[in-house]
């Protein structure tokens, strides 16, 4: 078994019951959930034009491989309305599945890159991820230590 962190995320429709779906899906069909983050409000990042996102992540066991993993939260992503057709570069969404790391794995392939390119530069991912493993080591540091070089302004836990 191999450890995954995930992160999730959306701004259209009613999006803590779709996380909260798209979190038994995953724990059902890609591996064993191991901890998973509270829910936070957070600003949109990119595109900023648009309502405030809910954000959370989660770590599991996962037999898969990074791809095969890839492969099933881009399915779990279309289950829960997502088109990625027709969707502008960080703009609304009803759901968005990001797989941040896998194991110590580091890999560069045209539809994949671990751990996840801007992983360093969100705090809308660091804060949930913080809370569920702050000792984990990505490229060298801990997500703690990634997240107090960034600003958390305006993320807030959700009750």
């Amino acid at each position: 078994m191999s450890s995954a962190l995930i992160a999730l995320g959306g701004n259209v429709g009613d999006v803590r019951t779709t996380i909260a779906h798209a979190i038994a899906a995953i724990g059902k069909r890609a591996g064993v959930l191991i901890a998973r983050s509270s829910d936070y409000s957070t600003p949109p990042w990119g595109d900023e034009q648009q309502p405030p996102y809910v954000n959370a992540c989660v770590e599991i066991d996962t037999a898969l491989d990074p791809h095969a993993l890839l492969a099933l939260l881009q399915t779990i992503e279309r289950e829960h309305g997502r088109d990625r057709t027709s969707e502008r570069r960080w703009g609304p969404r009803t759901l968005d599945l990001d797989l941040i790391a896998y194991d110590d794995l580091a890999l560069d392939a045209p539809d994949l890159v671990l751990p996840h390119p801007r992983l360093f530069e969100r705090a809308f991912v660091l804060v949930p991820l913080s809370e569920i493993a702050p000792d984990r080591l990505i490229q060298g540091r801990t997500t703690a230590q990634a997240l107090a070089a960034v600003p958390t302004g305006g993320i807030t836990k959700l009750p």
